[in-house]
């Protein structure tokens, strides 16, 4: 670190800005977006810091050289911005960097080394410069939450966004659009992972190096505008790769549903989007070092050599069933069976040591189950394509309607023999207008608690105060000759608190206008409104990991089910608080907190056995089905 001679520098509050200035700051990063290409050969970066009064400010910042932008690797960083420009737009305070800008990037943890990043030889940095950063690390601590983004492959669930700590084993050009890269951060994703097919690929790494850890591993796929970057990464590098969505695909047969877990760092830079190299000073990257030191490269999706046949200490050292509770069981089961009662009990060490497919009837105790934040469980599934989503959260949702509340109605499609149309400027937010539309019945307007309503340009808080008073509400927009439908992002119906979605790629959109048909209009029934507008309905579903233990063996099973499982409807469950303590009731009464494994209650479940394909590897997994919890505990 090279120091010129300490200069004292005013630091403006964020509290404290005005447009048409260059100030100094300092701030702890909520938001970021790694650098990406912008404009021509310059990169962005957009930074949005807070600071003690709890302001916010959001930095635009370009440069020509992608290492002169600010070095910030999370969420929780601290940044000193010298001669930052301020500017309004749209009403809001806006950074930009000036002539001379200059940054300094310090982790925001308490307690880390405080030293600076930045790609410049010389700076000032002084005792109050230090005490500001660790003032900012402990205000931060205490205000800002950490980052719920960063996670390790061991704590992934389907249909996520998340950011990950890796290091990069291997990488291959897959086409002009795609790239892949061979990661793993030490632990073991909780679902199967897909492989990218290597036949005609030239993958660059230690080939033997990637076959030894190839239980530990997970192949992303890096779109569009990634592709550079991922080009230009060394193998072996400690990378961040930020927004990386994990997606669940599930294929129906007959007798069968195969389940494995794709990893896709998406093109475009919303939500962050983006690599990072980390430096192996990083304290992140010292914390993954010793993970990988430590990760058991023997691990297996699933283990088929714990059976019967071993000491019974083994099983209570390592928490496990004990073989005496086995046999002196006589209480009755937490869950039961709805079919295949005919089955007789297949002990788990059998069933590890079997191929697949199969079905059996199995007798356990529910070691452990992800995710632990019950309310992650529930997944959009479409029942055509068998394609699981995410339920989108209350902030994207409402990011969509606003977008479609850009779009000024048509006066021309108002006031039809299906509806009447009633129209509202609002007297802020520029005078946004919005329109009301009254589906009739038989040409009559009914009353509220029956009545259907579209709307055009409303927000999410909005349409909640109607969804409130009247019985259905439809988001829509002007189109050229009718009203349609938002991007089915957005749900097709909302009725009370629950939201009604549609899947983007087995739907095929009809006018408005056949609301018409729909032959009970007082109740507007979901599935016959998606039926008349071309819809096919996504259904909510818990998707969960099951640890089965039995004492002879561990066994990992998903339970991919809609409502026949807990009883409980998966669609009312993230809206309904009394619900969610009933789901967590039933959890903790399956897998009590705090106790032995064997105080646990015993569970009768149906599995089935299938075959996944990963890369040249086959690995048996298993699913739960046709079993429900028993009445007694519910």
């Amino acid at each position: 670190m090279s120091l010129v001679p300490a200069t004292n520098y005013i630091y403006t509050p964020l509290n404290q800005l005005k447009g048409g200035t260059v100030v100094n700051v300092y701030g702890v990063v909520k938001f970021f977006k790694p650098p990406y290409l912008s404009k021509g050969t310059d990169y962005c970066s957009v930074v949005t810091i807070v600071d003690q009064t709890n302001v916010k400010l959001t930095c635009l910042l370009f440069s020509g050289n992608y290492e002169a932008l600010p070095k910030i690797y999370k969420n929780g960083d601290i940044v000193r911005f010298h001669r930052l420009k301020i500017q309004v737009y749209k009403n809001d305070v806006q950074g930009i960097n000036s002539s001379g800008f200059a940054s300094l990037t310090f982790e925001g943890t308490l307690g880390a080394p405080v030293i600076p990043r930045t790609s410049s030889k010389y700076f000032n940095f002084t005792a109050e410069d230090h005490k500001m950063v660790e003032a900012l690390r402990v205000w931060a601590s205490a205000h800002i939450s950490p980052s719920w983004t960063l996670l390790k492959l061991c704590d992934v669930q389907p249909m996520q966004y998340f950011d990950l700590t890796c290091q990069l084993l291997g990488k291959a050009e897959v086409d002009g659009a795609s790239f892949l890269l061979k990661v793993w951060d030490g632990t073991r994703t909780p679902f199967p992972s897909w492989r990218v097919l290597m036949q005609d690929l030239v993958l660059e790494g230690d080939l033997s190096h990637i076959h030894r850890l190839q239980n530990l591993t997970v192949d992303i796929l890096v779109y569009d505008n990634h592709v550079q970057v991922a080009k230009s990464l060394k193998v072996g590098s400690f990378l961040r790769i930020y927004s990386l969505h994990t997606k669940l695909q599930s294929v129906n047969t007959e007798s069968q549903t195969t389940l494995s877990l794709e990893f896709h760092l998406h093109g475009g830079t919303s939500y962050g989007r983006g690599i990072r190299i980390l430096p192996e000073s990083d304290s992140d990257v010292e914390q993954l070092k010793k993970a990988l030191e430590s990760a058991d490269l023997t691990a297996k999706q699933h283990s088929d050599d714990i059976c019967q046949s071993e000491p019974e200490d083994s099983f209570l050292s390592s928490g496990s069933v004990s073989l005496y509770e086995v046999e002196r069981c006589q209480q009755l089961s937490a869950t039961i069976l709805t079919d295949h009662q005919y089955l007789e009990k297949t002990p788990l060490c059998a069933i590890l040591k079997q191929k697949a497919p199969q079905q059996y009837r199995i007798q356990a105790k529910l070691r452990s189950y992800k995710p632990k934040r019950l309310f992650q469980s529930v997944k959009l599934h479409c029942p055509k394509c068998h394609s699981l989503e995410e339920v989108p959260h209350e902030g994207d949702l409402d990011r969509i309607l606003q977008d479609g509340a850009t779009k000024t109605p048509d006066t021309k499609l108002q006031n039809t023999p299906l509806y009447y149309s009633k129209l509202w400027t609002t007297e802020d937010q520029g005078g946004r207008q919005i329109a009301v539309h009254f589906v009739k019945i038989n040409g009559i307007l009914p009353l509220s608690n029956e009545c259907l309503i579209l709307i055009e340009g409303g927000t999410l808080s909005e349409i909640y105060k109607l969804s409130d008073k009247f019985h259905s509400v439809i988001p829509v927009i002007s189109g050229h000759e009718d009203l349609e439908l938002m991007d089915l992002s957005a749900p097709y119906l909302i009725q009370g608190k629950v939201h009604h979605y549609g899947c983007k790629r087995c739907s095929s959109l009809r006018p408005i206008q056949n609301l018409d048909s729909v032959a009970d209009k007082t109740s507007w029934i979901p599935s016959s409104v998606a039926e008349v507008l071309g819809i096919v309905p996504l259904q909510y579903t818990f998707v969960m990991t099951f640890t089965l233990d039995d004492g002879t063996g561990v066994l990992e099973a998903y339970l991919v089910d809609s409502k026949k499982f807990f009883q409980i409807p998966a669609s009312e469950i993230l809206t309904d608080d009394d619900l969610q303590k009933t789901l967590e009731m039933i959890m903790d009464i399956l897998c009590p907190p705090g106790v032995k494994i064997d105080v646990y209650p015993w569970l009768e479940c149906f599995i089935r056995s299938y075959n996944v394909t990963n890369g040249t590897e086959r690995q048996i997994c298993y699913q739960i089905s046709d079993t429900t919890v028993a009445e007694d505990v519910i």
